[in-house]
């Protein structure tokens, strides 16, 4: 088993929570956004094809900064959780090493819900990133149905301290009052913290995940 990897972010401080942590993106998505933020996700060349070992090599050199800190391993992507049975694995892995690393998931949620359900009792922390509630803005945007997201929020629910949600204010799709719908629907599900911020759409530019070697 592999994950295919998009690239490696070390050493991120205040980006995704407590402490130090490591970025690992997961190449594929299942959605066809119009701003895409790592078109690469979706290229037909993979740079990397590490097995649970592998990415567990490159990722322990910075087990001290996790551990003093309480920061950890975020996978994003791409769509981290079309990977989900190679991370269950890296993260069992870890455990039996005895790391006590924290993790994150990244997701857009537009899985099956077996692949969400296979990180149960793993995931620290999740940032959900929704686009909107709305079916028709959702669609428009993303160029899928937004039922499969919608499914999965359900599933966190009962976890709805550990999941920040992003509503993001997405020129020439959404406005501010549809955003505030969608917070409004989100806070009628349980889910308290969210993360609101408008899309910068002059700048066409990938998201900060290097090259690896």
């Amino acid at each position: 088993m592999t994950f295919k990897c998009i690239g490696i972010s070390r050493h991120r401080i205040g980006t995704d929570g407590v402490g130090v942590t490591t970025l690992v993106g997961g190449h594929g998505c299942p959605l066809d956004c119009k701003y895409c933020l790592n078109p690469q996700c979706k290229s037909e060349t993979v740079p990397l094809n590490l097995t649970v070992e592998e990415l567990y090599e490159r990722l322990r050199v910075d087990s001290l900064y996790f551990s003093a800190t309480g920061g950890g391993i975020t996978f994003g992507g791409g769509e981290p959780l079309l990977q989900a049975e190679f991370i269950r694995e890296f993260i069992l892995y870890c455990k039996e090493r005895g790391e006590v690393w924290r993790f994150t998931l990244e997701s857009c949620l537009a899985v099956s819900e077996d692949k969400l359900a296979m990180l149960d009792g793993l995931i620290h922390k999740y940032v959900v990133d929704i686009k909107d509630m709305n079916e028709e803005i959702y669609r428009k945007y993303t160029g899928c149905s937004s039922s499969a997201m919608k499914r999965n929020l359900r599933h966190l629910t009962p976890l709805s301290e550990r999941v920040i949600v992003k509503t993001p204010l997405i020129p020439n799709f959404n406005t501010a009052e549809d955003t505030l719908r969608s917070k409004m629907e989100l806070e009628e599900m349980g889910f308290s913290r969210f993360e609101r911020f408008r899309y910068i759409t002059e700048i066409k530019k990938a998201r900060d995940l290097p090259k690896t070697t």
